[in-house]
């Protein structure tokens, strides 16, 4: 089953993570929307830079460090996901908490490796 899931802080930097998540998340059919700071594409899909608002977000994949996700977290909320990884590098006790007192589902795990497993 597709999961629409926002990958916040995507880049175009094929070394990153971020980049090569939102490439197996397209490879494994999930709707995937790239989210970050510059613009470009991704395996055809452009970064979105302007915080756009989606509908029916299932999963948010976060690739941003703990310094830098209070930025984001008004955002994140305002889009009410159904779960948000925190992959390895993004822990963030106090934001998973704050987010778990929503109802979000919060997940310390790498999105690369559900997704080679099948448990995403």
């Amino acid at each position: 089953m597709s999961k629409k899931t926002v990958v916040i802080g995507a880049s175009t930097n094929t070394e990153r993570y971020a980049y090569k998540a939102v490439v197996s998340l397209q490879k494994n059919k999930h709707e995937v929307i790239p989210v970050g700071l510059r613009d470009g594409e991704i395996n055809g899909t452009k970064i979105r830079t302007d915080k756009p608002f989606i509908e029916n977000v299932d999963t948010i994949t976060l690739y941003v460090g703990q310094q830098n996700q209070a930025a984001w977290q008004d955002y994140i909320f305002s889009l009410h996901p159904k779960r948000i990884v925190f992959n390895p590098g993004t822990e963030n006790s106090a934001f998973e908490q704050l987010a778990q007192s929503k109802g979000i589902e919060t997940i310390e795990a790498c999105t690369l490796v559900m997704l080679s497993i099948g448990n995403y």
